[in-house]
């Protein structure tokens, strides 16, 4: 797989396009319903590496090919496993969750475009992306429980910590769905547009953030994800560390001359 500049991948299930420092993720089964198979999976790890190597990405956007953002994994592909399905799922979650991990743990935000239903490991997706926003027709329901399954693509890590332990056993236990506002009130949301103006303001944020302290939001990511982790103590000597790591590196040097300077810091150089 080659990604060269402002070139679109085709012919894949995991398409990415770059511009103005931003790699659009598009999942491109959109006659599946953008259901994830061992190919789709293997793909999403191989662009979560580019992506968080590349020097050309400075923000990630994870959307979905049609009206649906994904459904969750591909049944049907899973069913015709047999008795070898065991070990078929162990395959397509260590490629999902190291795809997962590797947008987790980059110092780029990732946002997501959530365009329509996501269901599944699609819901838990979205609950690992930094930012989501959502078309007004989207839902949200996790899904595994009503097929006998539990959750992957790090749902039972995200879910608890967006929702809360009662809401997220609610959402697995009962099959809820959430409607894109419910969601928004429920925390995994952060806002709700409509579906002709969805990637436009996904962009404009992605665009934006793209000129900011790439470094600054990866250690805040790294912070907040540890924090539940820590003591208040612990937590605070982190912190210290942290800042003062961040006060003499470029980026903390170039954002306080420009505070002093009442100019626009630029993170770009």
């Amino acid at each position: 797989m080659k990604y060269e500049g402002e070139r679109s991948l085709e012919n894949n299930k995991v398409l990415l396009s770059i511009e103005n420092h931003v790699g659009v993720i598009t999942l491109n089964r959109p006659e599946a319903a953008n259901s994830l198979d061992l190919q789709m999976a293997k793909e999403l790890m191989e662009v979560a590496i580019f992506c968080s190597e590349s020097e050309s990405i400075r923000t990630v956007v994870i959307t979905g090919a049609g009206n649906k953002f994904s459904v969750g994994g591909d049944l049907k592909s899973f069913a015709q496993e047999g008795d070898e399905i065991s070990s078929h799922l162990k395959s397509v979650t260590f490629y999902l969750h190291q795809a997962i991990s590797l947008f987790a743990r980059m110092n780029k935000p990732i946002i997501g475009a959530i365009n329509g239903v996501a269901a599944g490991a699609g819901m838990s997706l979205a609950c690992a992306c930094d930012l989501v926003y959502a078309s007004e027709k989207s839902k949200f329901v996790m899904a595994y429980n009503k097929i006998g399954l539990t959750p992957d693509g790090s749902g039972s890590y995200f879910l608890p910590r967006l929702v809360g332990m009662r809401r997220a056993l609610e959402l697995m236990y009962t099959n809820r769905q959430l409607t894109a506002d419910e969601a928004c009130e429920w925390g995994i949301v952060n806002q709700v547009v409509s579906d002709e103006k969805l990637m436009e303001v996904v962009l404009s944020i992605a665009e934006q953030l793209a000129k900011g302290p790439m470094n600054a939001y990866g250690a805040t990511k790294k912070l907040f994800y540890h924090s539940l982790q820590e003591t208040l103590e612990s937590q605070m000597s982190k912190e210290s560390l942290l800042l003062a790591t961040r006060a003499s590196s470029k980026e903390g040097k170039e954002g306080i001359s420009a505070f002093l300077e009442k100019r626009e810091a630029n993170f770009l150089e």
